[in-house]
């Protein structure tokens, strides 16, 4: 079954429902970012103060503590299903477009070890292995890339009928 290409053939109301479940999509999607920049503000530092605390400086305006296991367990496991099931469904979606196949395969492929190294790296990190949070914000930001073209392309697929790239 050949599915590239196949979204200009959609239905209006079925390319409608795809518009909108991407733009709900993504302001759930940056929300969450929203929720990291205040958590975080978006350093290397911060992450590692989000995950590991700051109980030693004395000169911190706001006091962290180190999550527990149960807590880190909990933020991985749930991140990793969720945003699992979030990038399938956008990759299946995507796999339908007509935009160039190198492009399309990367970029329906590149979340999932993004989710890994982030959320695997959340783990590494909380473990003690300090430079992973490294790998978490090129990781993460590599990941946010992805769902911001990705959605950027599905939308253009929708909402003009001519193919980009047969």
């Amino acid at each position: 079954m050949q599915v590239h290409g196949l979204i200009h053939q959609f239905p209006k109301e079925i390319k409608l429902v795809i518009i909108v479940f991407i733009v709900v999509l993504s302001i759930g999607f940056y929300g969450g970012l929203s929720f990291v920049n205040n958590t975080t503000s978006m350093s290397s530092d911060g992450v590692e103060t989000h995950y590991l605390g700051n109980e030693a400086d004395e000169n911190a305006e706001i006091m962290k503590f180190k999550k527990n296991e149960r807590e880190i367990l909990t933020i991985v496991h749930n991140h990793i299903l969720s945003l699992s099931v979030i990038f399938f469904l956008l990759s299946l979606i995507l796999a339908t477009t007509s935009i160039n196949k190198k492009l399309k395969y990367f970029l329906m492929f590149e979340p999932f070890l993004s989710i890994l190294l982030t959320f695997g790296g959340i783990y590494l990190l909380w473990k003690g292995v300090i430079w992973f949070k490294y790998v978490i914000m090129l990781s993460g930001m590599a990941m946010v890339f992805s769902l911001v073209l990705m959605s950027a392309l599905v939308i253009w697929c929708c909402a003009f009928p001519k193919r980009i790239d047969a």
